[in-house]
């Protein structure tokens, strides 16, 4: 049986620069790694929008999975008998009426919707370059917000909102309230629907650099952290986990290049 490898892959600070969200160092290996048949699938807290202007600068059209898990797109791609849309979780309104009506106020006064700051504000919390921060912000699934709490209460929080069904996501810049799933959930979800429709053996790469690319990462074949100076990597307890000496992007190709190695 032939073997396809599939790379799941977060995106900020992972393959792209954590602080220009640039990648053109590796674009050029981005793009061989398709050509030699690897399914590269960004599996991001991004926006859809987000995701689509990434793919539109790489030049190739992709499958990809958006905010932390919330929908899969284009899996059509990969299979013309796989959907091109699949949805996970509810809409953000239903999350945010359930988050309102079932957690004290005493807790929600400790996450500020970022929805509600202003327009500076927003541009020095995402980093982002003003063409780039509406589609951030058109999110169906999540809700970005600033925590303002001790660390005891950000562990009450999140004890509470799993009793209710629902799951606060940490990234590098921000937190997102959203469903109860992950980026781990949607990654399952997708693996099932391609073993299904293709008669070849998975191997799997996850590569990530935050606590909400965890899941995603143990549930691989082959797990890869690349570095970030905001995250201890030494703290992550996952088996044969690869990890960068570099930063993103470089530290995506390093990680990537030991893992195919490792899989050949």
């Amino acid at each position: 049986m032939d073997t396809q490898i599939v790379i799941f892959t977060d995106l900020d600070g992972t393959l792209l620069d954590n602080k220009t969200f640039k990648f053109d160092q590796i674009s050029q290996y981005v793009k061989y790694l398709i050509s030699i048949g690897v399914i590269i699938i960004p599996n991001s807290s991004k926006t859809e929008d987000e995701i689509l202007d990434f793919i539109d600068e790489l030049g190739i059209n992709l499958s990809f999975i958006s905010e932390n898990g919330s929908a899969i797109h284009n899996l059509n791609l990969i299979n013309k008998n796989l959907p091109k849309k699949i949805i996970l979780s509810r809409n953000k309104d239903e999350i945010f009426k359930i988050f309102k009506e079932k957690i004290s106020l005493k807790y929600q006064s400790k996450l500020q919707l970022i929805s509600n700051f202003s327009l500076n504000e927003k541009l020095e919390i995402f980093g982002l370059p003003r063409s780039k921060l509406d589609l951030s912000m058109n999110r169906n699934y999540t809700i970005p917000l600033k925590f303002l709490g001790s660390i005891e209460d950000k562990k009450n929080i999140i004890n509470n909102l799993m009793k209710i069904g629902l799951r606060i996501q940490e990234g590098g810049r921000i937190m997102n309230l959203g469903d109860n799933i992950t980026k781990g959930t949607a990654m399952t979800k997708t693996l099932h629907l391609i073993k299904s429709n293709l008669n070849k053996d998975l191997k799997t790469i996850g590569v990530g650099d935050n606590f909400n690319d965890l899941e995603m990462i143990k549930k691989s074949d082959f797990p890869c952290l690349v570095k970030n100076d905001n995250f201890d990597h030494k703290k992550v307890n996952i088996n044969n986990l690869i990890i960068s000496n570099k930063p993103s992007p470089m530290g995506w190709a390093d990680v990537i290049k030991i893992a195919m190695e490792k899989i050949n």
